[in-house]
């Protein structure tokens, strides 16, 4: 669903508040396309910048991610989202 409709930079921003991350910590790095794309977690980039980057490439978003109205998880382990669920 995220492929075919990607979020917005403005939804991504507001996910990774909810997770509170940095936008580098969502990316996937050892997805093919950030290899082709010559991204490293070391990259001196804004969180903007990381963040237009999923935009553009919304396989490189870290999944699954489980949102609440509150507060937000990835889905790995599963024990992260019962905790979320539990709270």
């Amino acid at each position: 669903l995220y492929l075919a409709t990607p979020p917005t930079q403005a939804e991504l921003s507001a996910i990774l508040k909810k997770l509170e991350m940095e936008a580098r910590d969502l990316i996937r790095f050892k997805e093919p396309v950030a290899e082709e794309l010559g991204i490293k977690y070391a990259d001196k980039r804004s969180d903007a910048e990381w963040v237009q980057l999923m935009v553009k490439n919304p396989i490189l978003i870290e999944r699954p991610i489980v949102i609440t109205s509150k507060k937000a998880v990835i889905g790995r382990p599963p024990e992260q989202v019962l905790e979320l669920i539990d709270s």
